[in-house]
């Protein structure tokens, strides 16, 4: 037996790594079913429906484990809509990797369409607002979906038309409140382990590549740039920390000033990362531009910058 002061968020990160890459050799439906055996999926779910009951400190170094392996599935999505759930039998599905789900961050069921879901063709359920502050769980069966290759053509993000959706479960208010909030704290993690290993990738290639005698690391330009990716990672990394934690009231800190920063360095780290490797984040070889369409995507979800519009006009009102 064991209590939570005994573990140690960062020991999920390294475990979820070894399952997490097994994953991705298996077809959707069976990495679904070795990511759940692997506990992942109801890190946060309630003990009684078969998942670990904790908080989101511990599903984070999950997530950023899923973004610098660059998982094609929709984990993060199942993790947050399983705890929200709470003690549902249709939680107990998603952390059993019988059924998987995932989130659409636009739209809402009053206008008829949602979109930036990622993932729904591998989905059973898709996470959609209702207009009114509360959200529904819709079956992908009863809907249709466009797949939308704009930003992604190799892993589309979908548009959802919910004509005759069917609803199979229902989140008030404030359990939708809590999981959007823990939502942009995931995506953080994400888009922020994503650019971590792709600058740990640049510095090991630019350690290897020799031009005129001397490593490209020897370079005082690259050196610069190189101190600039690990400037912003550093500050994204603990912005995200400094969220889990309450503020000097001892309320819950806003997340999106952490979202933001950690979307907008981790598009930075991630292009820099590319042009470093000479273009060659393109290619099969060195396969960085996938990272790179994951932060535009949930980029362009959230608005192409005007979450950090929002969050710096709230800011200036609240002073």
């Amino acid at each position: 037996m064991t209590t939570d002061q005994d573990l140690r968020p960062e020991e999920f990160g390294q475990a979820a790594a070894a399952v997490i890459a097994e994953a991705q050799t298996r077809p959707a439906r069976e990495a679904g079913e070795v990511l759940a055996g692997g506990g992942l999926c109801g890190v946060g779910a309630a003990e009684e429906v078969g998942g670990l009951g904790l908080g989101v400190e511990y599903a984070l170094p999950i997530i950023a484990e899923a973004g610098k392996l660059q998982l094609q599935w929709p984990l993060l999505e199942t993790m947050v809509i399983a705890k929200a759930l709470g003690s549902s039998p249709l939680a107990a599905q998603l952390c059993s990797g019988e059924r998987a789900a995932t989130w659409a961050l636009q739209g809402s069921l009053s206008a008829g369409v949602a979109g930036h879901a990622r993932h729904a063709e591998l989905a059973d359920w898709v996470l959609v607002a209702k207009g009114n502050g509360e959200a529904a769980l819709v079956d992908i069966k009863s809907v249709r979906l466009t797949l939308d290759a704009a930003l992604d053509p190799d892993f589309p993000q979908s548009w959802i038309h919910l004509e005759g959706a069917k609803i199979v479960a229902e989140l008030d208010a404030e359990a939708f409140s809590e999981l959007q909030r823990e939502g942009d704290i995931l995506i953080a993690g994400l888009v922020n382990g994503a650019a971590e290993s792709a600058l740990l990738s640049t510095s090991t290639y630019l350690s290897g590549r020799v031009q005129f005698g001397r490593p490209l690391t020897a370079k005082q330009a690259v050196r610069h740039q190189l101190a600039k990716m690990r400037l912003l990672q550093e500050a994204s990394s603990a912005s995200i920390q400094r969220v889990l934690r309450q503020n000097e009231q001892g309320d819950s800190r806003d997340t999106r000033p952490a979202l933001t920063n950690a979307l907008n360095s981790a598009a930075f780290v991630l292009e820099k990362s590319i042009h470093l490797h000479g273009g060659m984040g393109f290619t099969w070889e060195v396969p960085l531009h996938y990272s790179l369409r994951e932060i535009r995507k949930f980029d362009a979800a959230f608005g192409s910058g005007q979450l950090a519009q929002q969050v710096g006009a709230d800011f200036i009102e609240s002073v």
